[in-house]
């Protein structure tokens, strides 16, 4: 995983690109850290609200010299916010002991795992990759955009993803790689 931390000076200046990749790296974590207090609160708001607080507040911002500073600020103030909002609406939900503080890192990748969908991926027909590709390079930029970059309609952009990640699923099932247990 690459440090986001890079992308600091570009959000301070407030360049919005910037901000988008740094959200579009950074939420999953900030969600699956926040997870456990989905039957107290609504997470889709706190990741907004969180990320609204890194937008306004990156420029106050001061790295501690260990990797990920900026994704365990996000991660902290997703936090707080989800246990203020559990103790103003369910604070029968919130637990006695203080709640343990989520690993930032990521498991190492599997060398074979990657080797098997670079090969799917290489077995994808023209369009379907590139749209494939265009999606991975750029998650945070909107479909019509990546479409007019591809020369398509959106529709046929979203049709040749589709039949991408179809087609990817499938080669990877026929490699005995089950898709569910490795996004989990």
């Amino acid at each position: 995983m690459n440090d986001l931390d890079t992308l600091l000076p570009a959000i301070v200046a407030g360049d919005a690109d910037a901000f988008g990749r740094f959200v579009a790296g950074a939420e999953a974590r900030v969600r699956d850290s926040i997870a456990s207090f989905a039957v107290s609160v609504d997470l889709e708001a706190v990741v907004q609200e969180c990320m609204l607080r890194i937008w306004q507040g990156a420029a106050r911002f001061v790295p501690d010299g260990r990797p990920h500073g900026l994704v365990r600020l996000a991660i902290r103030i997703a936090r707080n916010l989800a246990v203020s909002e559990t103790r103003r609406h369910r604070p029968e939900l919130l637990p006695d002991a203080p709640l343990p503080e989520p690993a930032v890192e990521p498991q190492a990748p599997d060398p074979m795992l990657r080797e098997v969908i670079a090969r799917c991926r290489e077995r994808l027909p023209g369009q379907p990759a590139a749209a494939l590709q265009a999606r991975l390079d750029g998650p945070w930029r909107a479909d019509a955009e990546l479409a007019e970059a591809l020369g398509m309609r959106a529709n046929t952009f979203l049709q040749n993803f589709t039949r991408a990640r179809k087609l990817l699923a499938r080669c990877l099932a026929e490699h005995g790689v089950d898709v569910a247990t490795e996004l989990a």
